[in-house]
């Protein structure tokens, strides 16, 4: 299991549109076609997203995962009419669309502790930066589907969570 942070360019707040959403969805179908993977759980956020795959056994290629998706919801954002950032001149050198940020977070979720502590940190996270007052109100995520699975009640999740400090900084 892999626990993932990809932002967009300069923190564009894109992801949460209806285009975004679209586009994205379209992305991961795409990928998921030829690349394999099981979305664990997701937060979507206007300018980032947390994410946690399963890959097939055996193969730990999340970055061609990636940096498809990424190419799949580039072309579609622009063929609908989304705008992209000016470009550095490097980005522009190395035939970049200004849509997303180069690198993303990975952590590699080491037993089911640390699994559950990057679940309840992806959950918690639209809390966190004040999106919404209660875990449950944020719309674009999988919490509701774990509170479905027992994982979590319905009230999960407050102001005075703990957010923890580990991924934090690739916000």
């Amino acid at each position: 299991m892999f626990f993932f942070t990809v932002v967009t360019h300069r923190r564009q707040p894109i992801l949460t549109s209806d285009l975004g959403r679209s586009a994205l969805r379209l992305a991961f179908r795409g990928t998921r076609e030829d690349l394999p993977f099981h979305i664990t759980a997701i937060a979507l956020l206007p300018d980032h997203l947390h994410s946690i795959w399963e890959l097939p056994p055996g193969d730990s290629d999340y970055s061609t995962r990636w940096k498809r998706i990424k190419t799949l919801f580039t072309k579609q954002w622009r063929r609908q009419g989304g705008t992209t950032m000016k470009l550095s001149s490097s980005r522009t050198k190395r035939g970049e669309q200004g849509v997303w940020q180069r690198r993303f977070f990975e952590h590699t979720c080491r037993n089911e502790s640390d699994l559950k502590r990057c679940l309840d940190y992806l959950h918690v996270n639209p809390l966190k930066h004040s999106h919404v007052q209660r875990v449950r109100d944020w719309p674009w995520s999988s919490f509701h589907r774990y509170v479905r699975l027992g994982e979590y009640s319905l009230d999960w999740g407050n102001d005075n969570i703990w957010y923890g400090d580990e991924f934090s900084h690739f916000e």
